[in-house]
């Protein structure tokens, strides 16, 4: 891939019919810090400037590992209520041309959703998809509250958000979260297979389709003002403190 100097949490390849980007913090899973939320805005922009189709994955054997903990661990009401993850999310939700995750092995909490604003994705046999949030003392607070709801369906999704259950590749196919498997080797070559065939359709009728399927969605609000209590809370520091204290021994 080629690789703009100035980004460093992500690489982006830009093609003339596509543009391919890559989660790239190898150290740390790919976890989402505030580096990488700024260079994806950044990339949105240039969509939102020249739309083409998005294809958007992990670097290496993981999709990404949620959101960086000790960035979250010290946000507070007010970075909640500026829905810094949500925000991203639905702006990359609202893109005019099509996106696609090819997801391989972890894609937690803020990379599972992350995931879900895309319009479509597809995995490998070894991908998961789960929201361990609440065992942080916070919500899943950038769509997966409603998000997942429309893309699974209520059960599935209170099963995921409240009961702690992770979908593994084929649940994920069962319930309609992925369009397909395909082994890990053959991941980038079958997602690009797949914006093939949207580059084969008119461009402004996608563009539409997309915005008439979308109208009528989200409440990113509800998400931040949730948060916002829960980062305030003792609750979620002790709980992501200990997280990292185990992630050193």
């Amino acid at each position: 891939m080629t690789e703009h100097p100035d980004f460093t949490a992500l690489r982006v390849e830009r093609r003339e019919d596509r543009v391919v980007v890559e989660l790239h913090r190898p150290e740390a899973r790919n976890a989402i810090n505030a580096r990488m939320i700024d260079e994806l805005h950044r990339v949105c922009a240039e969509m939102e400037a020249s739309p083409r189709p998005l294809l958007l994955t992990g670097h290496g054997t993981v999709f990404a590992g949620g959101a960086d903990i000790a960035e979250l661990r010290e946000r507070g009401r007010e970075e909640a209520l500026a829905g810094i993850n949500s925000r991203l999310f639905e702006r990359l939700a609202r893109l005019p041309a099509p996106t696609v995750a090819a997801v391989d092995g972890f894609a937690l909490g803020g990379g599972a959703e992350l995931s879900y604003a895309c319009d479509l994705r597809i995995a490998t046999p070894e991908a998961v998809f789960a929201q361990p949030e609440p065992g942080l003392g916070i919500i899943a607070g950038a769509g997966a509250c409603w998000r997942l709801k429309e893309l699974v369906g209520t059960s599935v999704a209170k099963q995921v958000l409240l009961g702690g259950m992770r979908l593994d590749a084929e649940t994920a196919l069962r319930h309609g979260l992925v369009a397909e498997i395909v082994p890990a080797a053959e991941l980038r070559e079958r997602a690009h297979a797949l914006i093939d065939r949207m580059a084969a359709s008119s461009a402004l009728a996608l563009r539409m389709t997309k915005t008439v399927l979308d109208a009528d969605g989200p409440h990113p609000l509800a998400d931040d003002l949730a948060q916002a209590v829960l980062f305030e809370s003792a609750d979620k520091h002790d709980r992501m403190t200990r997280f990292l204290e185990r992630k050193k021994r």
